[in-house]
């Protein structure tokens, strides 16, 4: 039985796993949410039909004849990247280099893909730090949360652990109310440990890190 018919589907799979990679990379409190929206799936589309594509130019070239199958569309996924992530040449415009080629056009789908999730993760991360962080003192979390939370966690990198030192310390500047505070807290630490790490930290911690009762 002739299983060629196997090698197209198998590159399309090989873009979209490089598309959809992409994607979870950027979203780290819910990496699957990020392939949710037709942006992002359009993009991952984008991946596979580049791969296939590539499969079909290679199966032409009379260079690649001799190679097995596997190898071809190998070549094919890594070629299909390669090529969607080149500028051809930069151009300076205002105070940024731009990349002109397929890359800017790549850039495009998941600059689209990013916008829609932002959109859709913004709801139900709002809904989900006002509910975690209900009745959070700062002032007392800021000092027991976090390091709980980055205790529960076995593999945030030293690089993750440092930028949320950074971004805490301005936090812990920033004149704002208490209440306000705690909830952009629970926001950075949602980047970081996701919402059922820092659930799971609040509800633990009880009223260690509670405001004290209004009288």
């Amino acid at each position: 039985m002739d299983w060629s018919w196997i090698d197209w589907p198998a590159a399309a799979v090989l873009g979209g796993v490089v598309g959809a990679s992409e994607l979870t990379s950027r979203y780290k409190d819910d990496p699957w949410a990020s392939m949710k929206s037709r942006p992002a799936s359009f993009y991952i589309a984008i991946n596979c039909a580049a791969s296939i594509a590539a499969l079909g130019l290679i199966h032409h070239l009379s260079q690649f004849a001799g190679t097995s199958r596997w190898t071809q569309i190998l070549m094919a996924g890594v070629s299909a990247m390669a090529f969607f992530r080149t500028s051809l040449f930069v151009v300076r415009a205002g105070d940024r280099d731009v990349g002109v080629g397929p890359s800017a056009f790549l850039q495009i789908f998941l600059t689209a893909a990013d916008r829609s999730v932002d959109r859709r993760r913004a709801a139900d991360r709002s809904d989900a730090v006002a509910e975690v962080m209900k009745d959070v003192d700062y002032s007392k979390a800021s000092k027991a949360l976090v390091p709980y939370c980055l205790a529960l966690m076995q593999n945030v990198s030293p690089e993750d652990q440092r930028v949320l030192d950074r971004v805490l310390e301005a936090l812990d500047r920033r004149d704002a109310e208490p209440s306000v505070k705690a909830m952009l807290l629970g926001l950075e630490l949602i980047n970081v440990v996701g919402v059922d790490v820092l659930t799971t930290a609040v509800n633990s911690l009880g009223e260690q890190i509670r405001s004290a009762p209004k009288v």
